[in-house]
């Protein structure tokens, strides 16, 4: 069976005229023309343009691509998982961005200002998040990036203020809750950490009890967090950090 230059432009979401480009430099050529000189195309002709569209869509200009394809001690598998690694490697550098951007809206949140390595890192060679591992690995799929963009892009300047707002009189309540002895475990600590995990889910995102157990782990284990925290009151990220764990058990059990 045979398709024409539509039929297979339709199938790669590809214009027309870049199929008779390809033909042209001899990077896609099709195996058969009809009576009237138009390309017709074969089965084994729709391996290759997948080929192509898989190395265009990672980067790779066109002569890089017709040289790999071209190869001929290089057979399709190996084509397939070069093209599975390099793809593997796009969506982790990708995750790395989300997991990067949502640490960025944090901090931002929490007034802690990012340096200018810290905020282009993400699109250099080194790793963007050198303290959001945790961040990456639970919730690279960002869907709460995604909802908190929503949300974030209805906001006015008074909305932002009223969210600080929020912020300084939960801390003032946490460093007298602390100044009490009250313990992490205990019902008002735990109703602090539920009323930070509800502050994020009006605000920003659905925030579960498995992201909020993240994110405590994160102002501890995060410098700038905890210096945020700690400057509430010594302490008091460790201490926030307990009881969100505590709160969470309270409400999975």
């Amino acid at each position: 069976m045979s398709y024409s230059v539509g039929q297979v432009a339709g199938f790669a979401g590809v214009t027309v005229r870049t199929l008779h480009h390809y033909d042209e430099i001899g990077l896609l050529v099709p195996s058969e023309r009809s009576h009237a000189g138009h390309r017709r195309y074969g089965d084994e002709d729709l391996d290759r343009p997948q080929q192509i569209l898989f190395y265009r869509e990672l980067g790779f200009p066109l002569d890089e691509v017709a040289a790999l394809l071209d190869d001929p001690e290089t057979d399709p598998r190996a084509h397939l998982r070069r093209q599975h690694d390099l793809l593997t490697a796009r969506i982790e550098k990708l995750q790395k961005m989300a997991a990067a951007v949502e640490h960025a809206m944090e901090a931002r949140t929490m007034g802690i200002n990012l340096t200018p390595e810290e905020k282009f890192e993400v699109f250099g060679d080194k790793d963007p998040e050198e303290h959001a591992e945790e961040a990456e690995r639970r919730w690279g799929g960002t869907e709460a990036y995604a909802e908190s963009q929503r949300r974030a892009a209805r906001y006015t300047k008074d909305d932002w203020k009223r969210m600080q707002a929020e912020v300084a009189s939960w801390g003032e309540r946490y460093d007298a809750l602390m100044e009490a002895g009250e313990p992490a475990t205990g019902e008002r600590a735990m109703d602090m950490a539920e009323e930070h995990r509800q502050h994020i889910s009006q605000w920003f995102y659905d925030c579960s009890y498995e992201i909020h157990r993240g994110l405590g782990e994160m102002y501890v284990s995060d410098e700038r967090f905890k210096e945020f925290y700690d400057s509430m009151r010594p302490g008091l990220a460790e201490h926030l950090r307990d009881a969100i764990t505590a709160n969470a058990a309270r409400h999975e059990a």
